[in-house]
């Protein structure tokens, strides 16, 4: 795949730079769209009066669209002063989010500013971000709803307020020292350095593409300034209860991604599968069959269960390593051995090292469990030795990219 953007001439020459742009640097500015097309030419248009004067700019938008909104943006783009990117996705991979992190990878500027289009994040706001941005000497610049001078008032209802004040207050309690300094890490208005991003490490799942960024590579320099979210231009909200559940799986991804919190999930999932497993063994032994083969059988239904949630939860990231029922196998047999392991590790225990019954066996839970989890980790979600690079190339999306130069030549190049 091949990601095409054009940028001024005039960004290369630092003389032209300091005396045109008092606020010094180029912008990228990155706009994710799903079905956008009654947003574009407003858009354009408040991007136009507001700073092409201030800062050399390139716009690239990432479409995900289902409708004409990429033929929108290439008609509207024609009379703009500056280049005009889109890159279209046949796949939305990590949806709004993945489209970010593919607007960062084709951005050929210093700073990259990524707003949504539909014009609830004020394009007016883009150079003070940057010159911010410059001032502070930042990595990170967010654009914040809850600074004094800001405003929420675009976010229609109790509803919605309620919702956004709630995630703001869980993401902010689980990730005190990550997000110190940002009062909206749920703002989708930002500008950050293109030097301090590493793309191939984000994972972006959903809508919420700055606590990704803020969790996994958050520059050392962060400020913010004060904005007021507006009304949606035209269109529809994407904001959906689907999208809230991607949320929380994405938080307990960030949440788990280094080896000590995953544990700590592992077990708590864990904990869980007893429910199922309890469940199906007062079921078969009702239905007359005996308690052995009974335990065991139910003892498949506790495993299933935590399968399913470590899946989602834990190791959603690492699943394409090996196919499913590659995964789901090599889970079971890791969960019914920690029975075999268990019952003579407590029989060593107590006899040849003399300890109670009870501590015994709380000793073997713990140790088998370190192991199940280890092996989980080794043996089901790791990928095979020559194999990850290789599936990981093959796995990004593919685009239609056209982009629209700024001055006298209007062609269109699309690549693949």
């Amino acid at each position: 795949m091949t990601h095409e953007s054009t940028v001024p001439e005039e960004l290369g020459d630092p003389a032209v730079r300091a005396a045109e742009v008092p606020e010094p640097g180029a912008v990228t500015i990155v706009v994710p769209t799903f079905n956008e097309s009654g947003n574009v030419r407003e858009l354009l248009q408040r991007i136009t009066d507001s700073v092409p004067t201030r800062l050399p700019c390139e716009v690239v938008f990432v479409d995900d669209s289902t409708d004409d909104t990429p033929e929108v943006i290439f008609r509207e783009a024609q009379d703009c002063p500056f280049p005009v990117a889109v890159l279209h996705r046949d796949e939305p991979v990590g949806g709004l989010g993945g489209a970010v992190v593919e607007g960062i990878k084709a951005a050929g500027s210093d700073w990259i500013v990524v707003m949504d289009g539909d014009l609830q994040h004020p394009p007016s706001l883009v150079p003070e971000l940057v010159g911010t941005g410059e001032r502070a000497n930042a990595g990170l610049v967010v654009a914040s709803r809850y600074l004094k001078g800001g405003s929420r008032a675009g976010l229609a209802g109790g509803y919605r307020i309620a919702v956004s004040r709630g995630a703001t207050w869980l993401t902010k309690l689980l990730f005190p020292r990550k997000l110190r300094g940002i009062s909206d890490p749920m703002s989708g208005f930002f500008a950050i350095r293109r030097s301090v991003v590493t793309a191939e490490i984000l994972q972006p799942l959903g809508y919420k593409i700055l606590l990704e960024l803020a969790v996994r590579s958050r520059p050392r320099r962060v400020t913010e300034v004060p904005f007021v979210f507006q009304d949606r231009f035209a269109g529809e909200s994407k904001s959906t209860a689907q999208e809230g559940f991607r949320f929380l799986r994405h938080l307990i991804g960030l949440r788990t991604a280094s080896p000590a919190a995953r544990m700590v999930g592992f077990g708590l999932i864990g904990a869980t599968g007893f429910v199922p497993n309890l469940v199906g063994l007062w079921a078969l032994t009702k239905l007359g069959l005996h308690y052995v083969p009974a335990e065991i059988l139910a003892n498949q239904l506790g495993v299933a269960w935590n399968f399913l949630l470590i899946e989602q939860l834990l190791f959603r990231e690492r699943r394409r390593h090996r196919r499913w029922w590659d995964r789901a196998g090599r889970f079971a047999l890791l969960a019914n051995a920690d029975l075999l392991l268990r019952i003579p590790l407590i029989a060593l225990l107590v006899h040849e090292f003399g300890m109670g019954a009870l501590p015994a066996t709380a000793l073997a839970l713990v140790t088998t469990f370190v192991l199940r989890f280890v092996g989980t980790e080794a043996l089901v979600y790791l990928p095979r030795r020559g194999r990850g690079a290789r599936g990981a190339r093959r796995s990004g999306p593919q685009a239609d990219t056209r982009t629209v130069p700024s001055g006298a030549s209007r062609t269109a190049r699309r690549s693949m």
